[in-house]
């Protein structure tokens, strides 16, 4: 019986996400023609689809706001630390977008081996045209600086212009 209750309570959480997310960038100010994703343009149905994929995947730890979790720069008891948060407070922007592609698809102990995280690797949930609409969403969020910033930083790397 306790097991139901905190797996419908789950279920129920993961909802709530789910439609603050959808409800999150309604009327918001970025056209999707101001996003890319590896130097090519996005989708409003790109930008949507990651906006859906999100609530029902990462808001329950990144933040219905993709505000993250509180304390994020600080350790848990567990050695691990909390998840950040993708808005612009946080150091998503700083990642290429190849960078921020892989530590969704494999983890982050997919790309610095032997870190332990509670990232899962969604790899095997997710299609890699959902990881790539979900950057693309979180991606739209962001001020236009942060957009510019991580654009040259995925151009440098090799990841388009």
């Amino acid at each position: 019986m306790r097991r139901n209750v905190i797996l419908l309570s789950a279920i129920a959480v993961s909802a709530l996400a789910a439609i603050a997310a959808s409800a999150q960038l309604q009327g918001g100010d970025v056209r999707a023609q101001d996003v890319t994703f590896l130097g090519q343009p996005v989708t409003s149905e790109q930008i949507a689809l990651g906006q859906k994929v999100y609530g029902e995947y990462c808001a329950s730890c990144h933040g219905v706001n993709l505000e993250g979790q509180p304390d994020w720069k600080r350790r848990l008891e567990n050695g691990r630390m909390p998840a950040p948060p993708h808005d612009e407070s946080g150091h998503t922007w700083h990642h290429s977008d190849q960078d921020l592609f892989a530590i969704t698809k494999l983890g982050v102990g997919g790309v610095v081996p032997g870190y332990e995280s509670d990232m899962l690797a969604f790899g095997e949930i997710l299609s890699d045209e959902e990881i790539a609409a979900v950057l693309a969403f979180i991606k739209s969020t962001w001020p236009e600086r942060q957009r510019d910033v991580q654009a040259r930083i995925t151009a440098k790397e090799g990841g388009g212009s």
